[in-house]
């Protein structure tokens, strides 16, 4: 049976739509030791055998924010400031694949795991086979 699991930035701007297997309290947490992560305490989830939908309504609101290793877009909406995900752009070879931030979502209180830390001390091609296993495959990227 597929779970759906939805969420969005304060004012709606983006939107995500996970689509997995799992009920959000099988789903892995990671947390991230870097100071972005850090700074909006958030806590990530993602399935690799399930599919995120993201829709941004206003794509001059969205800001694609690239820093340390710059192996991911971290998603953020200009207008309200919230990082809903971080995705990993389709490139020559793979789709794209996404992580979402758990407090973006509607059944945030649901995801029950105590948080694992992801990549530390990882190099970049480490970080992007390390994502590429683990996050969820995009099965869209709307905007407008």
């Amino acid at each position: 049976m597929m779970t759906t699991l939805t969420g969005r930035c304060h004012c709606g701007n983006l939107s995500l739509r996970l689509e997995t297997r799992h009920a959000p309290e099988e789903l892995p947490v990671w947390t991230c030791d870097c100071s972005f992560c850090r700074l909006h305490g958030a806590r990530t989830t993602s399935d690799p055998e399930g599919r995120v939908s993201i829709r941004v309504q206003d794509p001059a609101q969205l800001s694609r924010y690239r820093f340390g290793l710059a192996t991911a877009d971290f998603l953020v909406c200009r207008r309200c400031g919230v990082y809903v995900a971080a995705m990993i752009p389709a490139d020559h070879k793979d789709g794209a694949c996404a992580n979402l931030n758990i407090t973006a979502l509607d059944a945030a209180d649901r995801f029950t795991r105590s948080p694992v830390v992801a990549y530390p001390g990882e190099s970049a091609a480490e970080r992007l086979s390390s994502r590429r296993s683990n996050w969820t495959p995009v099965a869209a990227l709307v905007e407008g």
